[in-house]
């Protein structure tokens, strides 16, 4: 675990903090993964084990009126940030009551609430909504930094260029947040990439840039408060590349042919929590009940969760195109 002037709050309280919310997203995602196999959870899904301290480590950094924009594998993201399990699990389970009304799912979770401006289905379709948010921040002069969370394999696609060439040319306050966990669903980042150091890609676009090791969530803190504090203080753009490592398949549905299970084994040993816990420990800053205390208090909120949902309500099929199309006007609107 790396040590650093960088983090102002190395208290047992915050150390403590920092890792029930990564507990609490590991036991949340794993009971989905259970739901899911039960059929209680249905479509695609994308789980985030082994990334939990890139959320963790950033998001607590940002102000409440700060923007985030997340990708599909945002379920950590949404919690991190504020959105209630009970809406989140919800969602999941496509109620009424879930944060997007039920019409989300696992990929779409939104809430205007805390700012949290959604999941996105769309490899990279994250990056130019966030420059747009900055853009509209920029032009009325808000005190707002939108973070874009977004994986290497968006890094292929033509949005990650424009909206890095864009936010740099317009002087945006976006701050880009690249979870490389080396694979782009089936394929591995030096496969698809000539240049595998992406922070240098936003180097090009003159965008202050650094690599975190984000499997360190002190690391990622430490680097969260350097990058808000230069996005705020300039309104320029920043640029983190988290280099992480996903320990479950890209989706429930990914048999996960293209990695072997010695190289994921070999991984496991470097995850965020137990990594994180080791540190805790060996510096005296862990008391032998605290996991299980933590663990319970987290499926505690789990069950409620899931109790939740399970007695949400499905929306009525005469309301299938609600969202879909507007209202029609009556004559004193035209």
């Amino acid at each position: 675990m790396t040590v650093s002037a960088d983090k102002p709050h190395l208290s047992r309280e915050h150390m403590l903090d920092l890792l029930k919310q990564m507990i609490r997203i590991r036991r949340f995602e794993d009971k989905c993964a259970e739901l899911y196999t039960q059929e209680k959870i249905r479509g695609f899904m994308h789980l985030y084990d082994g990334e939990e301290a890139i959320a963790v480590g950033v998001i607590p950094v940002l102000e409440k009126r700060d923007r985030i924009v997340a990708t599909y594998r945002e379920h950590g993201q949404a919690l991190v940030r504020g959105v209630p399990m009970t809406k989140v699990m919800a969602e999941m389970y496509g109620k009424q009551e879930g944060c997007s009304h039920g019409r989300g799912g696992s990929m779409h979770l939104f809430d205007r609430t805390v700012n949290f401006h959604g999941g996105n289905a769309i490899v990279g379709g994250g990056l130019p909504l966030s420059v747009g948010l900055a853009l509209a921040d920029h032009i009325r002069r808000n005190d707002i930094v939108t973070t874009c969370f977004f994986g290497e394999g968006a890094v292929a696609e033509g949005e990650f260029h424009e909206s890095l060439n864009l936010s740099a040319l317009w002087g945006l306050p976006v701050l880009f947040v690249c979870e490389n966990n080396l694979y782009a669903m089936g394929t591995a980042l030096a496969l698809s990439e000539s240049e595998t150091d992406i922070q240098r890609k936003a180097a090009c676009y003159r965008i202050a840039s650094e690599t975190v090791d984000g499997m360190d969530v002190v690391a990622m803190e430490a680097a969260a408060r350097r990058a808000v504090h230069a996005v705020r203080e300039s309104g320029k753009p920043y640029f983190l590349e988290c280099r992480t490592y996903r320990l479950r398949a890209h989706s429930m549905f990914d048999a996960q042919l293209y990695r072997d299970k010695a190289e994921i084994e070999s991984w496991r040993t470097k995850e965020p929590i137990i990594r994180f816990q080791a540190w805790l420990q060996s510096n005296g800053m862990i008391h032998l009940e605290d996991v299980p205390r933590i663990e319970a208090e987290v499926d505690a909120e789990i069950a409620e969760a899931v109790a939740f949902a399970e007695a949400g309500t499905w929306e009525p099929v005469e309301q299938l195109t609600r969202f879909t199309y507007a209202e029609s006007a009556t004559p004193a609107d035209r």
